[in-house]
């Protein structure tokens, strides 16, 4: 009886201590805003002008809208990318987008960079070919990879030297991936959220099948190395099939630890579910409340290994 009531409290207690862990894990982690590298609405100043980013070819920004990388047209190409590079050691940028269209077949897609370079036009998902960063492709047309399902989202290191190979859609360079269908004219705002932890973790996540939800796209502990500058960037293409490719919106932020997270991350990963990953509010009460559970399952139970010793040791009196 003693054995068995003082190894259930003690297990309730590692499992209260465990959450109060993953609470301090969590409030580990702070972020603060790229004010450099995010866009909203109207995404442009009174000249005209956005002060961070600069934009070229056939984007076109609606200031109460988009801004709109391609048209719904053949033969298409436009970029968008910043000012100054970013420059923070870790970031997460989250990207409100959307892919649409009047056409049963579409394509070609759109791209994110982290590169050297910018604001130069080629031919991979409009932007120049040998890139040296990171590049994460939103492709909507299959050109030659069996047993994939399209959309497919793919990221790939460039090295300034290989090239992207469009006929295969970049299989011989892809770094991590997975496959996204529904993204385009998704019933709710689609969004990615790309999450960067040098030497540590690189994550990217997607919502597009309900709001709020997150799902794991890849995730990895061993990300890339990224040129230390490197401008954030977007571009998009069109072929002889077409679809609108728009940025909502961007956000940016710095993110930084007030102690080592110690964070597993699995490797890579495809098609899971992930939290949502924005810091509730009340932390500091949930830290509360676990420390006040706690201290009461430890009080519970030594009253009740108490209690069991008590009459335990009754029996044995009455026994004499």
């Amino acid at each position: 009886m003693l054995l068995s009531s003082t190894v259930s409290a003690l297990w309730l207690a590692t499992l209260a201590w465990a959450a109060v862990q993953a609470e301090a894990e969590e409030d580990a982690v702070k972020s603060i805003g790229l004010r450099t590298h995010s866009l909203v609405q109207p995404y442009l100043d009174s000249d005209m002008q956005s002060r961070w980013y600069d934009f070229g070819g056939d984007t076109i920004i609606r200031t109460d809208q988009y801004i709109r990388l391609t048209s719904d047209k053949p033969s298409q190409s436009g970029w968008l990318f910043s000012k100054v590079p970013l420059t923070a050691t870790n970031w997460e940028i989250e990207v409100e987008f959307k892919i649409h269209g009047k056409n049963q077949l579409y394509g070609d897609g759109f791209a994110m960079w982290i590169t050297k370079e910018r604001g130069k036009q080629g031919p991979v998902f409009g932007n120049a070919d040998n890139f040296e960063g990171l590049g994460v492709f939103f492709d909507t047309y299959k050109n030659n990879r069996p047993g994939v399902v399209f959309p497919y989202v793919m990221a790939m290191v460039g090295d300034g030297k290989t090239s992207y190979d469009k006929d295969s859609d970049g299989k011989a360079t892809e770094f991590a991936g997975c496959s996204a269908r529904g993204i385009r004219h998704a019933s709710v705002p689609t969004k990615f959220r790309l999450t960067y932890f040098q030497d540590k973790y690189l994550k990217l996540e997607l919502q597009y099948k309900s709001e709020n939800e997150w799902t794991l796209c890849f995730e990895t502990n061993e990300p890339p190395a990224i040129p230390q500058v490197a401008y954030l960037g977007f571009s998009a293409e069109t072929g002889e099939l077409s679809d609108n490719h728009d940025i909502i919106s961007v956000s940016a932020k710095n993110l930084y630890t007030t102690q080592p997270t110690g964070r597993p991350t699995p490797g890579s990963s495809k098609g899971k579910k992930a939290s949502s990953g924005s810091k509730k509010e009340g932390g500091s009460w949930t830290w509360f409340f676990v420390k006040i559970f706690l201290v009461g399952i430890v009080a519970t139970g030594a009253y009740v290994g108490y209690t069991a010793w008590r009459a335990n040791s009754t029996k044995r009196s009455h026994r004499f």
